[in-house]
């Protein structure tokens, strides 16, 4: 017999962690990792769009470690867990390319209203959502009893600006020009 994929155990509201107790549904943990999971889930909508193979296989990579900081975030004890799996090197793959890609761009002199192309509209989404999980995560880690590594907010909060430095590329490659900000 195959399992169901409804389990009922929520139908009172609460979800249980990985390898600990069962929480709330609005726990901040559970807000948390919630924001990390929609986030990817935009991830995966933008890469629908046709996008170059290098700048999707990029988004692809960081789907993956999007998966594991959500693991990560719904292990009361990572360490003890073994899902302790976002660090330095996750934190340098980002700013290696975002280096790589803002070195394509040129210099802003002047703020920038989200949009151009679709695929550049959707990774400015994805950027609020990153933007919302970091919040979730700093949130987390203040109302927690239990350490949230602080790689997590470091993670996102590159993750945001290569998804800024994305939706630019893709614009200038698309040859769809920004829109400047006017002032009131």
């Amino acid at each position: 017999m195959t399992a169901k994929i409804y389990t009922k155990t929520g139908d009172d509201g609460q979800t249980g962690l990985f390898g600990g107790p069962r929480v709330a549904k609005d726990d901040p943990r559970i807000e948390a990792y919630g924001a990390v999971d929609e986030l990817n889930a935009v991830l995966g909508l933008t890469r629908c769009e046709s996008l170059p193979s290098d700048l999707d296989s990029l988004l692809a990579s960081f789907q993956h470690d999007l998966f594991a900081l959500g693991a990560e975030l719904a292990s009361p004890d990572p360490a003890r867990l073994g899902t302790n799996w976002i660090g330095s090197r996750q934190i340098g793959r980002l700013e290696a390319a975002i280096d790589q890609q803002d070195s394509q761009l040129a210099p802003l002199s002047q703020f920038i209203l989200p949009g151009g192309s679709r695929a550049a509209s959707l990774l400015h989404v994805a950027r609020t959502v990153c933007r919302r999980a970091e919040r979730r995560v700093v949130t987390l880690a203040a109302a927690s009893q239990e350490p949230i590594s602080p790689q997590i907010v470091i993670y996102l909060n590159r993750l945001g600006d290569l998804l800024f430095v994305l939706a630019r590329r893709v614009n200038a490659i698309a040859g769809t020009p920004e829109e400047p900000w006017q002032k009131p």
